[in-house]
């Protein structure tokens, strides 16, 4: 069987409130609460098998039951679930409180865990193998520093492309060390100024910035404003169809990065990938869950149809 992407990185419980009215700082708000398997790298997994990749997922999780669930989760999925158990450790978990409108206002990330996924565990046979076998690599900054440049460089020993989800901007500054190793980071504007260390000015500036910061190419998303995408090839500047309603923003970047992914590895030039990463998001903002169930080939197909051709910058 073809390896479309080992997926490294982040698998764990996503915890979601969601107000029902305005938001009372301070104060008890009513409200709605859904509890399911999420993580960034593991979202996006999901995403690609829906798209029709084959996916090979090695994530860090406890033992205990929220393991258990991820484990079901990648295994509905159709994703080769490999994980690594810790069995006396909590999986982590992610705790978010979202406004009536679906936009987060505070969340916390309990994933103490990941730190001991360290550089040694990529000796492992099982991940050795792995990146033997893969033809892409997909990882995400829940993993320490030290264990992302170590998995760059091996990958890029074997020719094996590595793109990586910036997660958050407290967390994406355990990429900077690896990033002259990258083939691709996924983040939105606030990660990019903590790995340019400038605020760009316009969409348009970022790439500039983030090659002058050591990366070859990526894409910076700004909600319902400008996507932008650079590589060698050139930069692309996508403006994403206004939608009406947004149910949930939980997923949305992961979803971008699988529907990139997925038309890279097709063989798309870049413009057309962010076409597939924007289509794959939107679906994504309209779900409540943070994969959307609706998502599949035919589905991004229709979706596509609502999204422009992007300006080509250079």
């Amino acid at each position: 069987m073809t390896l479309d992407l080992l997926v490294i990185g982040g698998a764990h419980i996503d915890r979601r409130g969601r107000l029902d009215g305005a938001t009372r700082l301070g104060a008890s708000n009513p409200g709605t609460w859904l509890e399911e398997a999420g993580g960034g790298a593991f979202n996006a997994a999901r995403n690609l098998t829906r798209l029709g990749r084959t996916v090979r997922m090695v994530a860090p999780r406890g033992g205990d039951i929220h393991g258990e669930r991820v484990a079901k989760a990648a295994e509905q999925a159709g994703i080769e679930d490999c994980p690594v158990v810790f069995l006396d450790r909590a999986t982590p978990s992610y705790t978010a409180i979202l406004e009536n409108d679906g936009n987060l206002i505070v969340a916390l990330a309990d994933m103490a865990l990941y730190e001991l996924f360290t550089p040694r565990r990529l000796k492992s046979r099982l991940l050795r193998e792995s990146l033997t076998a893969a033809n892409h690599v997909l990882c995400d900054a829940n993993l320490p520093a030290e264990t992302i440049a170590q998995l760059a460089a091996d990958a890029n020993r074997l020719g094996k492309p590595v793109a990586a989800i910036a997660i958050s901007p407290a967390k994406v500054v355990r990429l900077k060390a690896a990033l002259p190793l990258l083939d691709h980071v996924f983040m939105n504007a606030a990660e990019a100024l903590v790995l340019s260390g400038t605020q760009a000015e316009t969409p348009a500036d970022w790439p500039a910035l983030l090659r002058q910061a050591g990366l070859r190419a990526g894409t910076v998303t700004t909600g319902a404003g400008p996507t932008v995408a650079f590589d060698e090839t050139g930069t692309v500047l996508l403006v994403p169809p206004r939608l009406d309603t947004i149910a949930d923003v939980t997923g949305a970047g992961d979803a971008f990065a699988a529907g990139f992914l997925s038309a890279r590895i097709g063989g798309e030039p870049l413009a057309e990938a962010v076409r597939y990463g924007t289509a794959c998001a939107a679906i994504t903002l309209t779900s409540p869950h943070a994969v959307s169930q609706d998502l599949s080939t035919d589905r991004l197909k229709s979706g596509l149809a609502l999204v422009p051709t992007p300006a080509i910058l250079s």
